[in-house]
């Protein structure tokens, strides 16, 4: 299976660059990892709602060209399904199963994402109802893929 994490914005500290080169490193023995990013746009304070939508909708064009056709898309928003991990783990054995091998996974920036990234995605993911960074959650989701790769193929890894 073919997995893209298409996502807004650079990541800027060190440390979740060695935690993502960590386990992209540990996925690739379960998939091709491919890891792309759209550049963010700089929200002032105090943005009006039609400034942040403007934003989204930015940052969502950039997201959406990085997507091809084929893909199944997964958003990451706190609106999506909640999943537990042998949830998530059954999730991708059913994708690969149905045939559908190449997923993209879309991590929005601070505001989200855009209704137009929301309208493309096959379905949306919540990780939690807390909001988490951007680029932490790249790292989250990561290890959460390698974890559901760990349980589809009856391999010990912690709790």
């Amino acid at each position: 299976m073919r997995i893209t994490i298409a996502a807004v914005g650079k990541i800027k500290e060190s440390y979740l660059e060695a935690a993502i080169a960590e386990y992209s490193k540990r996925l690739s023995r379960y998939c091709k990892l491919e890891i792309l990013q759209a550049a963010d746009e700089k929200t002032p304070d105090g943005a009006s709602e039609a400034l942040e939508r403007q934003i989204r909708q930015r940052e969502g064009e950039r997201l959406l060209s990085l997507i091809r056709d084929d893909a199944y898309v997964i958003a990451l928003a706190i609106e999506g399904k909640p999943l537990d991990s042998v949830e998530l783990s059954e999730r991708l054995g059913r994708l690969a199963a149905g045939g559908r091998s190449h997923l993209v996974f879309v991590i929005g920036g601070s505001l989200g994402l855009s209704e137009a990234v929301m309208h493309r995605a096959d379905e949306a993911w919540s990780f939690s109802r807390l909001t988490f960074p951007h680029q932490l959650m790249r790292v989250i989701l990561l290890e959460q893929i390698y974890r559901g790769y760990r349980i589809l193929n009856h391999q010990p890894y912690h709790k």
